[in-house]
């Protein structure tokens, strides 16, 4: 029906091993690390040639939707559809959701590319010229993977044994591995015929969905039921929980790809990482001549082999040798880079922790569908707040009983809400609210509107509000109670 490629993203992953930039609420995929822009971001400009690709089919969680949408926002990218997944089932129902979905839209004839969010791609002609080959393999009736070509013997990988070729200048997909030990994958390497499994696929609609109705059919009837039972919160699809939940928790590569006769892998040499220890983040990022990958903010003298990034405080390193130094806006990393890959244990000993398990699951900035806000500091009966907030958009009707607020607006037009007054507020202007008082904040403006707020009081929790009226679908108070944001 089209000759367009539909792209299907995958960005519901959560993981912590970049820790302390990546959090359980706020995974690498939503992180911007070496350059100004995110991982998902990336993986949405590559697939933004309006004449090749259809707009992207999101999948996600409802945890991560708000950061989804505002990352697309920001580069101009439109969306197909956001889905949400209301549970992790892995790679094998989501696929098969977002296929059926595609499939209304686009119809059983479209090719779908099934992306993750999560990987740094340098998208270059030999890229581009992959994802040809890919096309004319899925229109050849193949369901096809891409094969990176190993640049080590690693052992964090999947790979795939490359068979005979195809006329498409793919390969049959001969067999695949899981993370083989290291005498195995040096074995591998030096046959020829192995590559890393990608975790990126394409394939026609009406192939894929032949082949779970063969492999696997209860995950295509639960996605199915999934997507017939699904409902619209604001711009997103929430996929039916009870018949999501009911499939099996399986990836595509063992539901599908494994056992098909069809599969065919592009072997890829394009520059590929899934960015999963800051080991590999320091070997994918631009080297300086002393070896040293450092993000802006920061001074080395005297280090050399090392890695340094930071979201906020200036960091310096002085005379040390292949270390990592990571500092987010409220916690630093600093260890050893060849064992990066231990992080999980650190973020697993803050978590048993009731003082420090907020360091490993919340990030300092925090989306809503208005806009979101950055915890600047917290003191006792005092904290501080960047508020940023989308053009046209504005928040709840509410009040607190516990706090005082006060904004000072710092970029842009605010329309604010105070009792019965309605006034404009421009940069450098500013506004108290006392505590119980009704109020609204909103952006009538073209651009982003950015505040600080100040918020004084005996409690400060983000559960004191009672919202009395709300574009967003959200909860309203009836009687006075108290309402989660």
């Amino acid at each position: 029906m089209t000759e367009r490629i539909v792209p299907v993203i995958m960005a519901g992953g959560k993981g912590t091993r970049l820790w302390p930039l990546s959090r359980s609420g706020a995974p690498k995929q939503f992180i911007q690390f070496i350059g100004t822009r995110t991982l998902f971001q990336e993986t949405l400009l590559r697939v933004s040639d309006p004449t090749m690709y259809a707009p992207p089919i999101v999948l996600t969680n409802s945890e991560f939707r708000f950061m989804a949408a505002e990352q697309a926002r920001e580069i101009g990218i439109s969306l197909s559809t956001v889905m949400l997944e209301p549970q992790a089932r892995n790679t094998g129902p989501a696929v098969a959701a977002a296929a059926l979905a595609a499939r209304q839209s686009f119809g059983e004839n479209a090719i779908l590319h099934v992306l993750g969010s999560d990987y740094e791609i340098e998208a270059d002609e030999t890229y581009f010229e992959c994802v040809r080959i890919a096309k004319n393999s899925a229109l050849a009736a193949h369901l096809v993977t891409f094969g990176i070509e190993p640049s080590e013997p690693a052992t964090g990988y999947g790979y795939i044994e490359a068979g005979e070729p195809l006329a498409t200048g793919a390969r049959k997909a001969k067999r695949f591995v899981e993370k083989p030990a290291l005498d195995t994958a040096v074995q591998m390497l030096k046959s020829g015929n192995f590559f890393w499994n990608s975790g990126m696929f394409m394939f026609r609609i009406k192939t894929l969905v032949d082949e779970l109705q063969i492999l696997a059919p209860e995950i295509l009837v639960c996605a199915q039921s999934a997507l017939d039972n699904a409902e619209f919160d604001m711009d997103f699809l929430r996929l039916h929980e009870p018949s999501f939940s009911e499939s099996p928790n399986i990836s595509i590569d063992y539901a599908v790809m494994e056992k098909t006769n069809i599969a065919a892998v592009v072997p890829s040499p394009f520059k590929w990482s899934d960015l999963g220890s800051w080991d590999s983040v320091w070997k994918t990022g631009a080297r300086d001549g002393n070896g040293n990958v450092a993000a802006t903010n920061t001074t080395l003298i005297d280090t050399s082999n090392s890695l340094a990034m930071t979201h906020g405080i200036h960091v310096a390193i002085q005379g040390m040798e292949g270390i990592a130094v990571i500092a987010s806006e409220d916690a630093v990393y600093v260890g050893r880079l060849d064992e990066s890959q231990s992080v999980g244990s650190m973020v697993k000993a803050l978590a048993e922790l009731p003082a420090t398990r907020g360091l490993t699951e919340c990030h300092p900035t925090t989306y809503r569908p208005w806009g979101g806000y950055t915890s600047v500091l917290n003191g006792e009966r005092f904290q501080v707040k960047r508020i940023f907030v989308a053009p046209g958009k504005q928040l709840s009707l509410q009040k607190h009983h516990h706090r005082s607020e006060h904004w000072v607006i710092v970029k842009g037009t605010a329309e604010v809400t105070v009792g019965e007054a309605v006034q404009l507020l421009s940069e450098n202007q500013s506004v108290y609210i006392p505590a119980g008082e009704l109020h609204r904040l909103a952006n009538p403006g073209k651009i982003p509107l950015e505040l600080i707020e100040v918020q004084t009081g005996s409690y400060l929790g983000e559960d004191d509000i009672v919202r009395l009226a709300d574009q967003y679908g959200r909860p309203v108070s009836k009687s006075g109670e108290i309402l989660s944001n």
